[in-house]
Formats: structure tokens, sequence, C-alpha cells
């Protein structure tokens, strides 16, 4: 960039910052809405197929850390909230954290299942956007599809199961 004294490179590892701070937010509001609700959650029929509850957390961790690499990498391409990639991410983002109060807060678990099938939605087309301009970005966000495809599945039979 001529002219300017900030260069678009240096602007990278902010990025990397800002996109790591985004998913931590949205980790730690869920957390908020679900750390109150650990014991009832417990006391609820679980499908015999459901994780042990420990597992939850450090699983988000992972994915929350490749899904902020996954972003982060988008906008080293393209650096913009105007490209449809970032404008996608951003929306399943917030989808997902309006899960959490849904299901554990507020326990309306029928309308928490439209909510996640909406993500399972929005990932995927976020996962498309991703491919288009980073596919290593797009690889990035399989796995929090495959979990959340699977917390869809638990979604549904705890709701039917405790209905």
């Amino acid at each position: 960039m001529t002219g300017s004294p900030v260069s678009r490179g240096s602007l990278h590892p902010l990025a990397l910052v800002v996109s790591l701070i985004a998913v931590a937010v949205v980790a730690f509001l869920g957390g908020l809405a679900s750390a109150d609700a650990a014991d009832e959650y417990g006391a609820l029929a679980q499908p015999t197929w459901a994780p042990p509850s420990w597992l939850f957390g450090p699983a988000w961790g992972v994915l929350y850390l490749l899904m902020a690499i996954a972003a982060w990498l988008v906008w080293r391409v393209q650096p913009s909230f105007g490209g449809r990639a970032i404008q996608l991410y951003t929306v399943q983002l917030l989808v997902n954290l309006s899960w959490s109060p849904l299901f554990f807060g507020l326990e309306l678990r029928g309308i928490a299942f439209g909510v996640i099938v909406l993500l399972d939605v929005l990932v995927v087309a976020t996962i498309a956007a991703f491919w288009a301009v980073r596919r290593s970005a797009a690889l990035l966000l399989l796995p929090y599809l495959g979990w959340i495809l699977f917390a869809s599945a638990l979604n549904y039979s705890v709701w039917i199961l405790n209905a």
C-alpha cells in the first residue's frame, strides 16, 4: 500500500488476535449460559451414545481454535468484512452463540434444535465460501461441522427423551 504507514501484511497478526478474541467471547458467553446448567443437563435422560460432559469443554476449545485460524486464513486473502466468506462466518458464529442460552438457560430444546439445524446449514455454506477463498481454511472447519452434526443429533435425542 503505497503512502500508507501500515502495510496489509503487518495487519495479519492483529487479524489473528481479533479472530481468537471473537471465538473466545463466543466460548465465554456460551460457557456462562451452560455452566449453571451442568447438573441439570446431567439429570436429563440421555441417549446411550451421549459423550461424558467433561468432553465438551476440551472439544469446543479445539474447535474454536480451528475456527479462529480458518477465519484468519480467509481474512489474509480477503481482508474485508464485505466478503461473503467472512460474513457467513460471522453469522454462523452468532447463531452458534445463541444455541447455549436456548438449550441450557431457557431449556427450549425444540427451538435449540431448530437453531442448531440452521447452524449446520450455515457452517456448510461457510465451508463452501471458505473453499472458494482458501481451501485449507475450509478443511479446518470440517471437524466443527462433524461436531455440530453430532450435537444436532444429541440435541434432538435429549429433546425427545425429555419431552
